[in-house]
């Protein structure tokens, strides 16, 4: 008999979920399978990450080294988890995974099905005590992990028998619901202790505790989306990049990030699909857009995140809908709005294989009966409505602006991303004109005909006009010139606060695009690169590009570039009172986010494929793009974390992950969706079949070994 099959069946037997331990049950914990395992791993700032991937089997294993350890498996399945945390320890524990995860599954207490993963652990300490055994959605584990309370309904005790522990319960409407096992493998004991709280001993003499886990969701399982069937011939071979978004790609839609979003995001869907869309096969891209577009709202906005599961359940009871699972979507953002028209766009009307199967991909039916024809419709006359106000009157109160009583709304989502801000520069200097081109180029085919009315037609009909309106007399409301003087000054103040040198004053004044503008119009000048999404989704003129590229390409603190990646904000240039918003500790602070920089590499080979460029702007746009290059290439073992963060030491820029600092606002993901998206970059300066990502790549377990960041949002 196979020892974790039988110790998992020994288990959930005490904990009631089994009727009988025969030998029928013992061999219905490993599923049977005709696929291959999806199996790999990714460690950085002392986390292990291992995720296991096969039929209905979805998991992801972390466990973080740390004075505050802690132990979770993950499932995209209903976007559930299974977590411990444990007190702080006086010294750091360090753990080892001995055995990786493997598939389980087992029937509860009613015959129903759960899925999930056993795994052998390690951990070097002789004690260790359990404060809380979390079993729900993701989301209620996120928060925790954020220091929230955890809702008391969906709390269970623990059955402790010998060195084994067990939590289970049923979903709280009664569906199949989690088990959580761990079993002390060489002996020692388990003991309760005050407030509910579990100590593990090890053996006498031992200064190792083991540990074999089980985990296990009744959630349902999602499709997943297959090697062969998502990645086109022409992908980069990078197995860790190809491995994360193989992990995150199921049919039924393409999930933002493991651990802490395990489910869909618009955001993200929408811009890894345009980014990926010359490497990925058909039907992984339009499993993306489909995911964004049976999610749109009435009136056509972008869901920005959803609640399934345990969580719908208890949104939908604070709404007075008792024992209801119904998904619940988050429309706050306003970015998403208008990324849906250019992207799909992209596909159904630029890219030759989405042209040949636009007719009938739009015309495809949902669960609801609606055609994506008809619900792509209504977004573009969301779009064309409130663009409407700025294209008769360019004022900045035409703007779009964050909705009623939200400070987020764009990427930058979180308390003090916009620093204050309420009109973002990429929504309204980009994204709108956007998609109005979008939609212009949707009517101007005929692919919507079957789709429209002639009061909607009208509506859409005078697009073209309104997107050159956008293009011309949004972006000048944002543009921010700081004297030579004044900017050399800026940046001799700000550096120490940062930790680094000032470098080189500037020479000449500084031009940039601010970040968002305030409530009054006025622009928050932090330098940022926003302007990326200028380059992927706009053909700026000359000028533009020049503003865009120029000054926020130059060494931090002047510009944005470190050794170690390019900054996404920079806040010398701003009033100091926004600098302690901006710290390399704030989520959207001085610090590196991996997708935004393969959107400039994406942005710039964009724009550099263009025949109406100046010699001056073509020769800015290929220096730019080796700056980021090289800077991409020099952090290329975090590149598929959500971002990371940095030190000054010795002189010298070094890559931290995020969130292993006490000061940081959260954790960053291992693996990130949109952090894939370098599968379709290439490296024009690539010789002798060698990758950017493989130089001096250190070797783990027979794969190559992948530092990356550890997240919230």
């Amino acid at each position: 008999m196979h020892r974790l099959a039988k110790s998992l069946c020994l288990g959930l037997v005490c904990a009631g979920l089994l009727s009988a331990c025969n030998d029928d049950d013992v061999r219905s914990t490993t599923p049977p399978s005709n696929t291959a395992a999806l199996s790999f791993r990714m460690d950085t700032g002392g986390q292990i990450n291992a995720f296991y991937r096969q039929d209905k089997v979805a998991a992801h294993l972390l466990v973080r080294s740390s004075t505050k350890p802690r132990l979770l498996v993950v499932f995209p399945a209903g976007n559930s988890g299974t977590g411990l945390w444990f007190d702080d320890t006086a010294q750091p524990v360090n753990w080892t995974l001995d055995t990786p995860p493997s598939a389980l599954s087992a029937p509860d207490a009613h015959g129903r099905p759960l899925y999930g993963i056993g795994a052998d652990v390690s951990v070097d300490t002789a004690t260790l005590t359990i404060r809380q055994g979390v079993l729900s959605n993701v989301r209620f584990l996120r928060d925790f992990n954020g220091g929230a309370t955890i809702p008391p309904q969906i709390l269970t005790a623990p059955t402790v028998q010998g060195g084994t522990a067990q939590w289970q319960r049923d979903r709280l409407d009664g569906a199949p619901g989690y088990a959580l096992r761990i079993t002390l493998r060489d002996g020692g004991s388990i003991a309760p202790a005050a407030g509910g709280k579990l100590v593990l001993n090890a053996p006498a003499g031992s200064h190792t505790l083991k540990l074999h886990i089980d985990a296990l969701s009744g959630e349902t399982p999602l499709s997943p989306i297959t090697h062969a069937d998502l990645f086109a011939p022409s992908v980069n071979p990078d197995p860790v990049s190809q491995n994360v978004l193989e992990f995150l790609s199921f049919n039924d839609k393409l999930l933002a990030g493991s651990w802490q979003y395990d489910t869909y995001f618009g955001r993200d869907t929408l811009i890894s699909v345009r980014m990926l869309m010359p490497v990925l096969e058909p039907a992984a891209i339009e499993a993306g857009l489909s995911s964004v577009l049976s999610r749109l709202s009435a009136d056509g906005k972008v869901a920005h995140e959803e609640g399934i599961g345990e969580f719908a359940l208890v949104d939908n009871q604070k709404n007075g809908r008792p024992n209801d699972p119904t998904p619940t979507y988050d429309y706050k953002m306003i970015d998403s709005d208008y990324l849906l028209a250019p992207i799909a766009a992209a596909w159904l009307i630029d890219d030759t294989r989405g042209q040949a199967r636009a007719a009938a991909y739009l015309a495809q039916r949902g669960s609801d009966g609606q055609t994506n024809g008809s619900r792509l419709v209504v977004n573009l006359l969301h779009v064309a409505t409130t663009a409407q106000p700025f294209a008769q009157q360019p004022s900045v109160a035409n703007l779009i602006h964050l909705r009623s009583g939200e400070i987020v709304g764009n990427w930058r989502d979180s308390t003090d991303g916009l620093g204050g801000g309420v009109y973002p520069y990429d929504v309204n200097a980009v994204l709108v004109p956007a998609a109005l081109r979008a939609a212009n180029a949707f009517l101007a085919r005929g692919l919507l005909d079957p789709y429209l009315d002639a009061g909607q037609r009208a509506t859409l009909a005078n697009t073209a006009n309104e997107a050159a309106t956008w293009e011309t007399q949004a972006p000048p409301l944002f543009q921010v010139s700081v004297p030579a003087a004044q900017a050399a000054a800026d940046v001799s103040a700000y550096a120490p606060s940062a930790g680094v040198p000032a470098g080189a004053a500037p020479n000449a004044s500084l031009a940039f695009y601010a970040l968002s503008l305030d409530q009054q119009g006025n622009p928050i000048p932090v330098m940022n690169s926003d302007g990326g999404f200028a380059l992927l989704f706009g053909t700026p003129p000359d000028d533009q590009l020049q503003r865009i590229v120029t000054d926020v390409t130059r060494p931090f603190p002047t510009g944005l570039v470190t050794d170690v990646g390019m900054l996404i904000a920079n806040p010398a240039y701003a009033n100091p009172s926004l600098w302690p918003k901006f710290t390399s500790s704030a989520y959207h602070g001085t610090v590196i986010w991996s997708w935004q920089q393969a959107m400039w590499v994406a942005g710039l080979d964009r724009q550099l494929a263009r025949q109406d460029l100046s010699a001056a702007t073509r020769t800015l746009l290929t220096q730019a793009r080796q700056t980021i290059w090289q800077v991409i290439s020099n952090g290329r073992d975090m590149r598929t974390s959500e971002m990371w963060t940095w030190s000054y030491v010795n002189g010298k820029y070094q890559t931290d992950a995020f969130g292993t600092r006490s000061a940081d606002a959260t954790e960053a993901n291992a693996a990130q969706l949109w952090s894939t998206t370098y599968l379709a970059i290439r490296d024009p300066q690539q010789r002798a079949g060698k990758y950017w990502w493989q130089a001096s790549q250190p070797m783990q377990d027979g794969q190559p070994k992948q530092a990356t960041a550890v997240a919230s949002r």
